[in-house]
């Protein structure tokens, strides 16, 4: 006689699983890491979070400035570009009570007047690193490739950083 154990103890490990994944979770805006963390922390811990990016971009900038070795006469357009590149001051966002207290299309319009605040900032990133790129050597600009993107593949099977 054929043995049935195995068929139902699967079959119940798996309705188990599907009944943890079918419970709702907790709310938005809930539990570590929910939300962004600067627009709710405490000027001390933006202040942190700030310092610490900043020590990691000017890491990054020192480490590729030394890769490209860069010519006399390229040093005012990397300088253009280090400046281009700096984050804007964090804007303060207005709490989540306040937002509440908004109309549908007020708040709307408050994220359509955030979201072209970015897209101005990105623009100007864009604008920037294509000036200081051309400026660049062929090899240099091998140099730069490699150093300031990775190729898609890589970037989808990078496993998550561990802050």
């Amino acid at each position: 006689m054929k043995s049935v154990f195995k068929p139902v103890l699967l079959a119940g490990l798996m309705a188990a699983a599907l009944t943890t994944l079918a419970q709702p979770g907790p709310g938005p805006g809930t539990g570590p890491g929910a939300g962004n963390p600067s627009a709710s922390a405490s000027p001390e811990v933006r202040d942190r979070m700030q310092a610490r990016m900043q020590r990691h971009m000017d890491r990054r900038t020192a480490d590729l400035k030394a890769k490209l070795k860069l010519s006399a006469e390229q040093d005012g357009a990397w300088n253009a570009y280090v400046a281009a590149m700096k984050p804007p001051a964090v804007s303060a966002h207005p709490s989540r009570a306040d937002m509440n207290k908004l109309t549908t299309p007020e708040r709307l319009d408050k994220m359509r007047e955030w979201r072209k605040q970015r897209e101005a900032e990105m623009d100007k990133h864009d604008d920037a690193t294509r000036a200081f790129y051309a400026t660049l050597t062929a090899e240099q600009k091998k140099v730069f490739d490699a150093n300031t993107g990775r190729p898609w593949s890589e970037r989808s099977s990078r496993r998550p950083r561990k802050d």
